[in-house]
């Protein structure tokens, strides 16, 4: 597996473990645990940040005038097809759950 392979599955990787743990919240809240909702919260936010570092290199990378461009692959598309909905999922949990707890 190439370097770049390697960056784009830890994208897809981290933005599904980071989706999972806010649906795991969005499931506490369901049972009234708001505190344990808002701790899966804050999970899922660190682990989005590992797919936002893997995100950002790949964009210097293509930034860089001297770099080789990076290939646009279907991999590729998908893995940030993945880290979206998985900023978009939590971010609708997020506000679902300050709904609820008021």
């Amino acid at each position: 597996m190439s370097e770049l392979e390697q960056q784009i599955i830890q994208i897809i990787s981290s933005a599904g473990e980071s989706k999972a743990k806010a649906f795991e919240a969005l499931k506490k809240v369901k049972t009234g645990e708001f505190d344990a909702a808002k701790e899966l919260l804050e999970e899922s936010r660190k682990i989005d940040l590992e797919a936002h570092k893997a995100q950002t290199k790949l964009i210097q990378q293509e930034m860089d005038p001297d770099a080789e461009k990076t290939p646009i692959t279907l991999l590729m598309v998908h893995a940030q097809d993945h880290y979206m909905t998985s900023q978009l999922a939590r971010d609708l949990i997020e506000a679902i759950i300050d709904i609820f707890n008021k």
